[in-house]
């Protein structure tokens, strides 16, 4: 299992999860292919490997609940994670300006502000993003996919966000 601190450079295009390495990211993209064999009996959610299956049982489960509020986890990191938005611990800090995250994936991605890297490359165009979710949605730009429809007009829009500017302002 990957820890889920570390950096995430490799987006799926389908679901938009993130890998920290290029063979993760193909073995998830087989998922996507493949038939989900093992569903869960408590919710809608279908599965293509056993091992995923299980892990996602844990949140059905009380292996990793948190005592605070009853939430369950899939997996120890997660609910490690969650205890912080109790606590308010935030142990990673910015050497540069030294605000303090809960998460070192948001540390990471707050220190690009600083440094100005933009790692997420658009292999259409010239672009690049800081963020891996920006190219995701910059992406939709090349291939027209547009799924957020106005019930009022014609018009779609590849962000919910941008239909809701539209409504407001048009509307």
């Amino acid at each position: 299992m990957e820890h889920n601190d570390e950096p995430r450079p490799y987006s799926c295009m389908v679901c938009d999860e993130q890998f920290t390495t290029k063979p993760q990211l193909a073995r998830h993209r087989e998922k996507h292919a493949g038939a989900n064999l093992y569903s869960c009996t408590y919710c809608e959610k279908s599965f293509s490997t056993r091992r995923n299956f299980r892990t996602h049982m844990n949140a059905h489960s009380s292996k990793y609940k948190c005592t605070q509020c009853g939430k369950c986890f899939r997996h120890n990191d997660a609910l490690t994670r969650h205890r912080r938005t109790h606590s308010g611990e935030k142990p990673f800090e910015c050497t540069v300006c030294g605000k303090r995250f809960a998460l070192l994936q948001i540390l990471v991605n707050h220190s690009r502000i600083h440094t100005g890297e933009k790692p997420y490359k658009c292999l259409l165009c010239d672009k690049a993003f800081r963020y891996s979710n920006n190219l995701n949605t910059h992406i939709k730009v090349h291939t027209g996919y547009k799924p957020f429809k106005c019930s009022l007009c014609s018009r779609s829009f590849s962000q919910s966000i941008t239909l809701q500017r539209h409504e407001l302002k048009i509307h």
